[in-house]
């Protein structure tokens, strides 16, 4: 298969009349959003515009779907910016892409135009009345190559200034071919889409109901700030299967959103982006006996995910969650700093990825490029680029992989090498605590904890103190009410240690003494 489209073509065959996606305010079928589709890459192509980068300027919704599939189709790929973004990170990323092109709707139009006004803007309210003929679609189809680009997504940059991935049409069809197929994931499936569609974690939902004929509900922002909201949400459209980031089925928890109902239609819940919280997952276990529960791991540059580790309810899970094993047609394993292979168990090195699903590159950025996609280390016989994903694992007995934090989470505080994760697993013990995040001020030498649970600041120190050594014990402890999340539903760590130097949060001072 050269082109993901083709997912959208198979399924109009089967499934035409079937509702496709639903979000707040419409609903379409399969043939609706084909024809839809077709009559954007048709305006696209009628104006000769190809093997060009697109940008998507609105929010998630069905008519964001009509553009992805419209630039798709055409033989140019898309990037989502979200109008919600900070004016100076939307011009920033707009700078890296240097394209001409835009979509937008009405109701963003006087936005983008205020903000880029060098840029064709169009509306997608006129691209859908563009008439096609079958025989121009098919022709798209059938000439595009697959390792052509399919979309652009932004993550952050450690020098400030945001990294574009890039993935093409063969990395996506190669991971949702075994996503789809390792989980079973039918027609009969309704995905409760909860990422952003400029976080990759989006990309499982969408194409995995295109390949299927499941249907794709978009959850709405806002009822992520309202979980009784929300669990009514997801009963009220039956929805089956949750690919979510831990943040957010963390925070039903939190709040308590399962006893207030169980949303019984659930057969599958699959989360990532950061550790799961095993007391969390109990209750979710516990309201959903006869769930799947899956541990993803996978850095947006592999596209998606590159391991998985489906949950056992036999198993103790207390030390930790493994990310378990590789996707079909992906290679994962370790190196040490001289990059040797490791093999051995309990033996900590840097995680690397190799298969068809490695994106093309950081987009218009050779030089972070070239430092992360790399010659495989264990040989230099022939060209083979592995990605280095800065995490790092370990293999247990059962040589089920285990992540165990970030090369740049380490730190070093009064002579000692720490890692957060550590930490924040150590708080997550305490039975009072619901969610910890740990950060150090590099600047200032400071380590801090921000926790929301039922306990005080001086009972959480005690608590930590009884499982971890003095070095170990932030310095500046704070209580808060909610835990700050990105919009990708992830803890936000800037802003928690911004209000806390900024004096927002009240905190306690631990005695250095012992530190």
């Amino acid at each position: 298969m050269n082109n993901i489209m083709y997912y959208l073509e198979n399924s109009v065959q089967r499934y035409g009349s079937k509702t496709a996606v639903i979000d707040e305010n419409d609903q379409c079928t399969y043939e609706q959003l084909r024809d839809t589709s077709c009559r954007v890459a048709a305006y696209l192509q009628n104006r000769k515009i190809q093997n060009n980068p697109i940008i998507i300027f609105m929010d998630k919704g069905i008519d964001a779907l009509y553009a992805f599939f419209g630039v798709a189709y055409s033989q140019n790929y898309y990037s989502l910016l979200n109008p919600d973004l900070p004016e100076a990170r939307l011009k920033q990323i707009i700078a890296i892409i240097e394209t001409p092109y835009m979509i937008t709707c009405k109701n963003n139009y006087i936005q983008a135009a205020a903000l880029f006004p060098k840029t064709h803007i169009f509306l997608i309210e006129e691209m859908k009345k563009e008439e096609y003929e079958p025989k121009q679609i098919n022709n798209l189809l059938k000439t595009t190559i697959d390792i052509n680009p399919l979309y652009l997504n932004f993550t952050s940059g450690s020098t400030g200034i945001p990294k574009g991935v890039l993935i093409s049409h063969q990395s996506t069809i190669d991971f949702i071919d075994d996503f789809t197929a390792t989980f079973s994931l039918s027609q009969h499936e309704r995905i409760g889409n909860q990422a952003p569609f400029d976080f990759d974690v989006s990309v499982k939902d969408i194409y995995s109901c295109l390949k299927t004929g499941a249907t794709l509900v978009i959850i709405p922002r806002r009822l992520f700030s309202r979980p009784v909201e929300l669990i009514e949400y997801i009963c009220f459209h039956q929805i089956t299967t949750l690919i979510w980031a831990v943040s957010a089925l963390s925070l039903i928890c939190t709040f308590h959103g399962l006893d207030y109902r169980v949303p019984e239609s659930v057969s599958k819940v699959m989360f990532s982006g950061e550790i799961m919280p095993v007391k969390h997952l109990r209750a979710w276990q516990k309201a959903l006996p006869e769930a799947m529960f899956v541990n993803l791991y996978g850095p947006t540059e592999i596209t998606c995910n590159c391991t998985y580790h489906i949950i056992d309810r036999d198993r103790n899970y207390e030390d930790v969650i493994p990310i378990g094993k590789a996707f079909h047609n992906e290679e994962v394993f370790l190196v040490d700093e001289q990059n040797k292979m490791i093999q051995e168990p309990h033996t900590a090195g840097e995680i690397c990825v190799r298969g068809r699903t490695l994106a093309l590159g950081y987009y218009n950025n050779s030089e972070e490029t070239h430092k992360r996609f790399v010659q495989d280390p264990r040989h230099q016989l022939y060209p083979d680029r592995v990605y280095l994903t800065g995490d790092l694992g370990y293999f247990n007995q059962d040589h089920e992989l285990v992540f165990c934090g970030r090369k740049d989470f380490q730190i070093k505080y009064q002579g000692h090498r720490i890692e957060m994760e550590e930490i924040e697993k150590k708080a997550l013990d305490i039975a009072e605590v619901f969610q910890c995040c740990c950060l150090y001020d590099e600047k200032h030498h400071r380590l801090y904890a921000f926790y929301v649970g039922n306990i005080d600041k001086s009972h959480f120190a005690a608590a930590l103190k009884k499982s971890l050594p003095g070095f170990m014990i932030p310095g500046k402890i704070y209580q808060v009410e909610a835990m700050p999340l990105t919009k990708n539903g992830k803890i936000d760590r800037q802003l928690l240690l911004h209000n806390a130097q900024g004096g927002k949060y009240h905190g306690s001072q631990n005695d250095q003494k012992n530190t």
